[in-house]
């Protein structure tokens, strides 16, 4: 917002000497004579300095505009803050409901899942389910990370030792199964040790 202590380039608390000189300056510059071929953008901003120095040449005139422009500042600082505050309130709603659609898309990938369809059935489902193709992938990719994971484990834990063909250290290995759960927290999350 401009003031008129910025139309004649001082500061709000400008003596009135500094006043009357910033004016002489502003009026020399702005002067529709000494702007050739721009004097309509000159008058315009003479008439404008001409104002400002009216208002801050008078004692009684420049303390009802500080006090003006101050409320006015208060006015526009409380609607801007409200403003600010409605925003950042729309953006976690945004948020909110983005969590929401991402947890109701993993819980239909899971039961999907669950029920033994493949990685390309999840991902097709989930794109059914308007679900946006970049995450659906990634859902369905971790997803089916994760049930791979889960059929391994379920598969070495019901083959007994002695029939086991991976040694027995390979087959209690977190490092195995770490790496399905790693790619699934990577997929859903993004999140990498």
């Amino acid at each position: 917002m401009t003031t008129i202590y910025a139309t004649l380039g001082v500061q709000p608390d400008a003596t009135l000497d500094e006043i009357k000189r910033a004016y002489r300056r502003a009026t020399m510059k702005w002067h529709p004579d000494r702007n050739l071929g721009r004097e309509a953008e000159a008058y315009a901003a003479f008439q404008e300095i001409r104002e400002a120095y009216a208002i801050l040449s008078d004692a009684e005139q420049r303390r009802v505009y500080d006090e003006v422009f101050a409320q006015e500042m208060q006015r526009w600082q409380a609607e801007r803050d409200a403003q600010e505050a409605q925003e950042r309130e729309a953006q976690r709603e945004r948020e909110r409901l983005a969590q929401e659609h991402y947890e109701k898309m993993v819980a239909t990938a899971m039961r999907f899942a669950d029920e033994g369809h493949n990685r390309d059935v999840l991902f097709g489902v989930l794109l059914g389910r308007d679900c946006d193709a970049e995450l659906a992938a990634r859902i369905a990719d971790s997803v089916w990370a994760l049930q791979e994971a889960r059929r391994d484990n379920v598969a070495t834990t019901d083959t007994p030792d002695s029939e086991s063909t991976i040694p027995s250290d390979e087959a209690t290995s977190p490092q195995r199964h770490s790496s399905a759960f790693e790619t699934f927290w990577q997929g859903l999350f993004g999140l990498r040790q």
